[in-house]
């Protein structure tokens, strides 16, 4: 029996926007034939970048410059900007609003995708560290200082509850049905899980690491978390509020990503220092490929038609794309697990966040 031929890669129409912390520029890059176009300048370094999910627009956080930046995608240029305070940690898409972390002062800003200005301003009683939103209106927002976790309604912009937790919280993220939280600590190597209604703690697991890394499977059931001290993910069963395994990563495991089950389901983590992506399948937890990429990956994508995994190289400035096709053909059964790259387009110095805008 013959071995079964990948099938052709169809374009998908987008760009991908790639923020380049030291070249102070935004990237762009055509996933039609993933082509390089010029970079779009800015007046100071971002640090995170999200697309809108309908419109072909993107957003661009400048931290020390305290703004934002809208980018459009039709002229490749900077169309708007506003500013939302100062020390800006992240922000998050809501509807049709942004939502910006600002530590001074410390504020939950609602920015407006309409008119691009301000709307409210939820005030913080603490510095905040990390943020997360969920689909039922609520924000979680972590204050390290204070070993406190911020409840707060987004429709009346008002803080809901504060919840004192005795460890240090340094990350933070709902479940996908909004009813609880899920807190990591770096220091105590533990996430603990909360009641969204209540604030009532329902668990606190320890961790054999210490969580830096959240990502959730395509339905929410499974939390994959990364972080020093073990080369491994930890396995976190949110609805059953116990940690079910860890799974060997490669050295160093980092960043993360999975796709839907039509693409496999795939568990992708980046693993810096050996200068690879592994790839694991979800289901069985099978090592399924090892792929080679640039120098100090960090961060990982899917494009939206589940074709492709673009990875971001810190160190050497580059995009690796990798057909998700050719992790896993049967035509390479029982060989070594190894996958080439599709192609890698060089973006600019020190990648750090990309999103994928569709056109």
């Amino acid at each position: 029996m013959g071995c079964r031929r990948p099938p052709k890669a169809t374009p998908f129409s987008g760009y991908c926007f790639v923020a380049n912390q030291d070249g102070r520029s935004v990237a762009v890059v055509d996933l039609t034939n993933f082509h390089r176009w010029p970079p779009i300048p800015l007046d100071a370094a971002p640090s995170l970048v999200l697309a809108h999910p309908s419109r072909p627009r993107a957003y661009v956080l400048l931290p020390d410059a305290g703004s934002v930046c809208e980018l459009d995608a039709a002229s490749l240029s900077v169309s708007r900007r506003v500013s939302a305070g100062s020390q800006l940690a992240s922000m998050r898409l809501a509807g049709e609003s942004l939502w910006i972390l600002a530590r001074n002062p410390a504020a939950l800003v609602q920015i407006s995708l309409d008119s691009f200005q301000p709307r409210h301003r939820v005030h913080l009683s603490a510095i905040p560290e990390d943020f997360d939103l969920s689909q039922d209106g609520r924000a979680a927002i972590v204050c390290p200082r204070d070993r406190t976790v911020i409840m707060a309604s987004l429709d009346r912009a008002a803080v809901e509850r504060t919840i004192r937790i005795p460890a240090e919280p340094t990350s933070v993220c709902f479940q996908l049905d909004g009813k609880q939280i899920l807190v990591g600590s770096r220091p105590d190597r533990s996430i603990t899980i909360f009641d969204v209604p209540t604030g009532r703690t329902i668990v606190r697991l320890p961790l054999p690491l210490e969580p830096r890394r959240f990502c959730f499977n395509s339905d929410g059931g499974q939390l994959f978390l990364t972080g020093n001290g073990m080369d491994a993910v930890a396995v976190v069963y949110p609805y059953q509020t116990e940690v079910a395994e860890t799974i060997l990563a490669g050295h160093a495991p980092d960043g993360m990503a999975t796709t839907g089950p039509e693409a496999g389901s795939y568990l992708l983590v980046t693993n810096p220092s050996s200068n690879s992506v592994t790839v694991l399948n979800i289901d069985d937890r099978r090592l399924v490929s090892v792929v080679g990429v640039g120098a100090e990956p960090r961060e990982i994508l899917i494009t939206p038609d589940n074709q492709y995994a673009l990875v971001l190289n810190q160190k050497s400035g580059d995009l690796a794309v990798i057909r998700l096709y050719s992790l896993d053909n049967p035509a390479r059964a029982h060989r070594y697990k190894s996958a080439a790259l599709f192609t890698l387009v060089p973006v600019g110095a020190r990648p750090v966040s990309a999103a994928v805008v569709k056109l």
